[in-house]
């Protein structure tokens, strides 16, 4: 979905205009995803947040950044949205989203999606006066009980708070003066402290800060078969409308089941019905339609009772790549490693395993030891434990090697590192 809204959002703005906002855990996740289908992504487009601390400081962190870091003129429109969303009219909404960033203006914009349904999950927007080709807000109204989101359907008044704010430099800080004084002054701070002290900051929604108190907020209604993406049971209904395919399956008996594999084996149902199936190599959700605001539960009871699955990833993102684990026993494990172009993991050791390396695509220049490699496609090499190693891709493709690790311990923290190029010790 980050890929997905990267590129519908790149036939709205330029590609080298596209920033994302995200902590630090998650930034190698989205470099390398984005590099995948734009190899000129830049680690600058990319804002850290230290702390989540709500849409408020999330959007105030990007527009410090755009401003004072990469010197954005303060008139240039700007459009926040986020990447959970799917869209499925994608040309429609590129349509929309240009047209109401050339006719914002000095206003706080926002985008209302026509409702299709009562929705008791969703925060409304109330159509005020029509100027030209918007609306000025007349309220917001909380996400509503069943009656009253029928009501709201009924009058047409009504549209969905899709979150997707648009404004330029200049009216968020006139706005949030206005506004928020006590979220102004701390805006006023220099970048660094800003950021230093962005844990202190008050967790609040972008919602009650600007969109509730502003007189300058305008929305553009439009209908591009949205859906904020929140659970499985939302996953199900945008493949139900045909635009995402279900996980290869036969259903015996069985009806209104939703199926996704990430690693594509099939899923076989028996005399069930309404329900989602997720498979995720290491764990398999069984869910019954209807029950996913329970999923909060089930992730603090894993969180309580020390579950390795809720931190544990099958595929791990680095910042020369991604590896995935396919086999992981008490005495071996084995990986499959992507190193990208011109990309080269640390110089390390390991007390307690050894490793063996096939490359199975790309070249691969390899430190083993006092030794120094180049392995092509089907070459491999043995790497005893203690011995100083590197991996490093000088080709033009990703390189892709197979390492098996045998060892009495097979943990990420067996790792001494003596050189790494992103300053990890």
């Amino acid at each position: 979905m980050i890929q997905e809204t990267f590129d519908r959002m790149s036939g709205v703005v330029a590609k080298e205009n596209i920033y994302f906002v995200t902590g630090k855990d998650n930034v190698y996740n989205v470099f390398n995803q984005i590099s995948e289908i734009y190899p000129g992504f830049q680690k600058q487009q990319i804002i850290i947040e230290p702390v989540a601390r709500d849409t408020t400081p999330a959007i105030m962190l990007a527009v410090k950044y755009l401003h004072e870091k990469i010197g954005v003129d303060v008139n240039v429109p700007i459009i926040e949205v986020h990447s959970d969303h799917f869209i499925g009219k994608k040309e429609v909404y590129q349509e929309l989203a240009k047209r109401a960033l050339a006719s914002l203006g000095n206003n706080i914009g926002l985008i209302g999606i026509t409702p299709t349904k009562p929705d008791t999950r969703l925060g409304h927007i109330e159509k005020g006066e029509k100027e030209n080709d918007h609306f000025r807000v007349a309220s917001f109204k909380e996400k509503p009980d069943l009656e009253t989101a029928k009501k709201f359907l009924a009058t047409g008044k009504y549209v969905w708070n899709a979150g997707m704010y648009m404004f330029n430099i200049q009216t968020f800080i006139n706005e949030l003066e206005i506004c928020d004084r006590e979220m102004f002054e701390l805006y006023k701070q220099e970048y660094e402290v800003f950021v230093a002290n962005f844990e202190k900051m008050p967790k609040i929604a972008i919602d009650y800060v600007l969109a509730e108190r502003s007189k300058k907020v305008i929305m553009f209604e439009g209908d591009f078969d949205w859906s904020d993406i929140g659970s499985f049971d939302e996953l199900a209904e945008v493949a139900e409308r045909g635009y995402a395919a279900n996980t290869k399956r036969l259903e015996f008996d069985s009806k209104n089941v939703y199926t996704n594999s990430i690693s594509g084996r099939l899923i076989v149902t028996v005399g069930v019905d309404d329900i989602n199936v997720v498979e995720n190599n290491d764990v398999i959700l069984i869910q019954k339609k209807g029950k996913s605001a329970e999923m909060k539960n089930v992730v603090e009871y894993l969180k309580e009772h020390n579950y390795k699955e809720v931190e544990h990833n099958i595929e791990v993102q680095r910042p020369w790549g991604k590896y995935e684990v396919l086999i992981d026993e008490k005495n071996h494990k084995v990986k499959k490693i992507t190193v990208l172009p011109g990309s080269t993991l640390s110089l390390q050791s390991h007390e307690r395993r050894s490793e063996h390396w096939v490359v199975v695509k790309g070249i691969a220049q390899v430190v083993n030891g006092e030794d120094l490699l180049v392995l092509h496609e089907n070459q491999s090499t043995y790497i005893p434990a203690t011995s100083k190693h590197r991996l490093s891709n000088p080709g033009l493709v990703d390189l892709e090697i197979i390492e098996v690790q045998t060892g009495d311990y097979l943990e990420e923290d067996d790792i001494v590192r003596y050189e790494d190029t992103y300053g990890r010790k």
